[in-house]
């Protein structure tokens, strides 16, 4: 992870093809984070809404999903299984809130942490996350998303 930023630390975008014509664009990290903060506020809520179509949607094809306690789930197809299956388990309230964001054109990190509340028992989680978000084709895609716990999963 190192090392892509390493290599693509400088904040230009190499080409933007425009009538034949490549010409360099400036990344704008603040308008990126504004985009991506719109997208996951809705993607929080379509968790609620049970809209599968939207959450599938949100990761290129190419993504990564590390679920607590799981294996890591590779490609849209396997994690729309994956997305199937929580919104169906139930989930009434969820919300991310951004805590550090980076990148440039090509990936941006969100980091941040979570309130969420679902199941039959409306089990309330508090935690952390990590979201790589992938610029695809102009437009920003979950590339990579990792949560878990800040609760003690031990009984007393």
């Amino acid at each position: 992870m190192f090392v892509l930023f390493l290599c693509s630390c400088n904040n230009k975008n190499a080409s933007n093809s425009e009538n034949g014509n490549d010409k360099i664009t400036e990344f704008d990290l603040n308008a990126a984070k504004a985009e991506i903060q719109k997208k996951t506020k809705l993607f929080t809520e379509a968790h609620i809404k049970k809209d599968t179509a939207y959450l599938n949607n949100s990761f290129s094809q190419d993504a990564k999903v590390f679920p607590p306690n799981s294996e890591i789930v590779t490609g849209r197809k396997a994690i729309s299984r994956l997305n199937s299956d929580w919104v169906n388990y139930g989930v009434y309230k969820f919300k991310e809130e951004t805590t550090s964001f980076y990148g440039n054109g090509d990936f941006v990190i969100d980091e941040g942490t979570y309130y969420l509340v679902y199941g039959k028992e409306k089990t309330i989680d508090k935690g952390k996350y990590i979201n790589i978000w992938k610029n695809v084709n102009g437009e920003w895609k979950i590339f990579s998303n990792i949560w878990n716990t800040n609760l003690s999963t031990q009984t007393p």
